[in-house]
């Protein structure tokens, strides 16, 4: 495909993605951002969440929110062992990952890597890809088929807090693939009944992605020359999904099920308070 028809396609898709957005009803379904109580608490609730000593680990760490995500647990401070479960190796030259546990596998064999999953109490899973990169078979084979089964695996080796990333607009019922996807995998990891299920449902990640995607940065620019208040909606910065994440960790919750959209992650995310120990 030549220069020009792979921008214009990559124009088509971004108008598509931006339509899908500002069009798509939300259901909020269980779970908030964050009160003013909750805010002031979180110092101490980061804290005695330390204390408890709990492991972690993260699926798609090589991804945009997964590698945000990890730089974020390790400079808080809150897991006492931190895993990443991915397909090959990463490498870290900043002295602060040298403790970070790595388990490479083969996730068409995740059966075999079983050993993997086990002993977490909280898991974190980023995994993703797009329709351009995979094909349509590949994405419902990476975002569905991959989440659900490393899932699976992860509630057999006693996580109890399981933590998807989702999207905005996430619907089982959607005629459009992606959203489709989403909802469904949503739905059928809830059919495994972790005693914590959190969902995050962002509108598009506003970042500086290492592998460029032309859609992507196109939907980028047009969030980024709206006012803030519109674009809010729609749209959020990485970092702001990540810390919205951990604070949501670190505060106890006796639902089963929390369904977080974008307004409760921007919410949630910016509450301040002293990150590090």
């Amino acid at each position: 495909m030549s220069l020009p028809a792979a921008l214009s396609a990559a124009l088509a898709a971004a108008v598509l993605v931006i339509a899908l957005l500002v069009l798509q009803p939300e259901d909020a379904g269980p779970g908030a951002g964050s009160s003013m109580a909750e805010t002031e608490a979180l110092p101490r609730l980061r804290e005695d969440f330390r204390m408890q000593n709990k492991s972690v680990f993260i699926l798609g760490a090589s991804g945009e929110t997964g590698r945000v995500l990890l730089k974020e647990i390790l400079e808080q401070g809150l897991f006492s062992k931190v895993t990443l479960i991915g397909r090959r190796k990463l490498t870290f030259d900043e002295e602060a990952y040298k403790n970070v546990n790595q388990e490479v596998v083969d996730f068409e064999k995740l059966d075999d890597y079983a050993s993997a999953f086990q002993g977490h109490d909280v898991g974190f899973c980023c995994l993703g890809t797009t329709r351009k990169k995979a094909g349509a078979e590949g994405f419902v084979h990476v975002d569905r088929d991959y989440v659900l089964k490393s899932a699976e695996l992860a509630k057999a080796g006693g996580c109890k807090h399981f933590n998807l990333l989702s999207s905005k607009g996430a619907d089982k019922s959607s005629n459009f693939l992606y959203l489709q996807v989403k909802g469904e995998v949503e739905a059928r990891v809830e059919e495994l009944k972790f005693d914590r299920y959190s969902i995050f449902r962002p509108g598009v990640l506003l970042c500086d992605r290492q592998e460029f995607r032309p859609g992507e940065w196109l939907v980028r620019k047009f969030f980024g020359s709206l006012p803030e208040s519109w674009a809010s909606g729609h749209s959020v910065p990485v970092m702001t999904v990540v810390r919205a994440m951990l604070n949501n960790a670190v505060r106890p919750s006796d639902k089963k099920k929390e369904l977080l959209d974008n307004e409760a992650i921007h919410d949630l995310g910016k509450a301040d308070g002293s990150l590090k120990p």
